[in-house]
């Protein structure tokens, strides 16, 4: 019923596009790269990763950040991954990593949502995974991101891509995501911790890359 539902929203998501690039050229708006986000957030600094040949294949055409962060404690990284895609016509989709982790050895334990706040921003909605891969465990937290609206469901995400392409002339958006492996014995709850105080310091910073 999913893939149904996830079908139909882009048959009519390539369908809208084409009837707004018959009538109008789309808005393209301005920001900056990701290459210039920045690599120290308070007391984390970040390391840019390769993105290996075959995930970029299958990204397509957009902008990307793939990052490992580390505070000055000893402590697992926390990656951060934000994929922008100025345009979703025709083509460059978000891809959802709920179907990229089993792709890449991973299988979740628990998934559930949990509420992030943060300074400027209304309290919203992210996806939490717990995930196993032989005995590494890593936690996940990802949501969607559009002019200035948070949603962690990819139905939704969907659904406003639609609306804002009719009503913005606009079908930008990114999906952000972090995760960090536990160490040994380390509970889940302490590794979000971990990552919302990276997240923290993240988010205030979003608009320049992803426009509202």
């Amino acid at each position: 019923m999913n893939s149904i539902r996830l079908a139909l929203a882009s048959l009519l998501l390539a369908g809208t596009g084409m009837l707004l690039h018959l009538r109008n050229p789309e808005i393209i708006p301005s920001r900056e790269r990701l290459v210039s986000f920045p690599k120290q957030l308070r007391e984390w600094k970040g390391t840019d990763l390769e993105i290996p040949k075959d995930v970029s294949e299958v990204l397509g055409s957009g902008d990307f950040l793939f990052r490992n962060y580390s505070d000055v404690a000893s402590q697992p990284p926390v990656n951060l991954f934000i994929a922008y895609f100025p345009s979703q016509r025709f083509g460059d989709t978000i891809h959802s990593p709920k179907n990229c982790l089993p792709g890449a050895g991973w299988s979740p334990l628990v998934s559930s949502h949990i509420t992030l706040f943060s300074s400027g921003e209304r309290p919203f909605e992210v996806n939490r995974y717990l995930v196993a891969k032989g005995r590494s465990r890593a936690l996940v937290l990802y949501w969607y991101w559009a002019h200035g609206r948070a949603v962690a469901s990819e139905y939704w995400a969907k659904y406003y891509l639609v609306a804002d392409s009719i009503r913005l002339n606009r079908s930008d958006g990114s999906l952000i995501r972090v995760v960090t492996q536990l160490n040994d014995q380390e509970s889940a709850a302490v590794a979000q911790r971990r990552m919302i105080s990276l997240l923290n310091n993240v988010i205030p910073v979003l608009e320049s890359y992803i426009p509202r």
